[in-house]
């Protein structure tokens, strides 16, 4: 499917990335990328209204600031390519090294991880995959059943396994990202993970001893019911994928679901937050 990517550059950045990111993330786009006068925001063709580009918070924000927007057409074939060019090797502190098949393994530090990126969310780049791969890591002992909702690349599935989790079970709505996930579980050497295309019903009846959720706001409220039903009591819930800003937004709504607080990452306006089932 082809893409659509939307430039906006901004004559002040702050806090405009940020607020378009926002707004963006919440009508369908899904892949965001930050530049030093504005952001690139992807979405599939067949999701994308240009409409959306006039109304509401993104017409607010031209009120504030100076802003250009370009809207370009990717064909499918070239994706991945595009990808490939920005691709750089990711450093999890020392712990943790990602990398694409083009690398030079010499590089790595710590474990490595190789993804293939393609057009699947979850590099590494980001702020908030680097941030639950670090949650990962810094546990004592990963537990043995774990999901990943909204695996993208499987990078956080494969980092589980590689942290001795026995049985991962990688969830995406998207059919291209859980194609990508397998292909780079089997890259890894991976046997314990189960990747599958769907939304939230397919955990109906599953226990978890740690969820991971790197996905949105409002997608993370509405599956807190789910993801509390699947935990054990005491397990943990790690989620990313929105602004430091919704924090206490969503530690207030989690509590309702018996998910307590229990400890907070932030980098670069992004945050991760750690919840404990009661």
């Amino acid at each position: 499917m082809d893409r659509i990517k939307v430039t906006y550059q901004f004559s002040e950045t702050e806090p405009w990335n940020e607020v378009a990111i926002a707004a963006l993330s919440e009508v369908g786009f899904d892949s965001f990328v930050e530049l030093e006068n504005g952001i690139e925001a992807y979405i599939n063709e067949d999701e994308f209204d240009e409409r959306i580009l006039r109304e509401g918070v993104l017409q607010e924000i031209k009120e504030h600031t100076q802003t250009n927007v370009f809207i370009e057409k990717i064909p499918f074939q070239n994706w991945n390519a595009v990808w490939e060019s920005d691709f750089k090797p990711v450093f999890v502190e020392d712990k943790l090294t990602i990398l694409a098949p083009f690398h030079d393994r010499s590089l790595a530090v710590g474990l490595s991880i190789v993804i293939q990126p393609q057009m699947s969310f979850g590099t590494g780049h980001h702020q908030t995959t680097w941030m639950m791969s670090k949650i990962l890591l810094d546990m004592k002992r990963v537990p043995d059943t774990i999901l990943d909702m909204g695996t993208g690349t499987g990078v956080l599935a494969i980092l589980s396994e590689k942290l001795g989790a026995k049985d991962v079970l990688a969830i995406d709505i998207e059919p291209w990202s859980v194609d990508n996930t397998i292909e780079n579980a089997e890259r890894n050497s991976c046997q314990n993970i189960n990747a599958l295309c769907g939304d939230i019903d397919l955990i109906e009846g599953k226990k978890f001893d740690l969820i991971l959720a790197n996905i949105n706001k409002n997608i993370l409220k509405s599956h807190m019911k789910y993801y509390s039903e699947s935990l054990f009591i005491n397990s943990k819930l790690a989620l990313s994928g929105f602004f430091d800003s919704d924090s206490d937004e969503l530690i207030t709504h989690a509590e309702q679901y018996g998910l307590i607080f229990d400890s907070k990452i932030v980098k670069e306006t992004w945050a991760a937050l750690i919840l404990v089932k009661i």
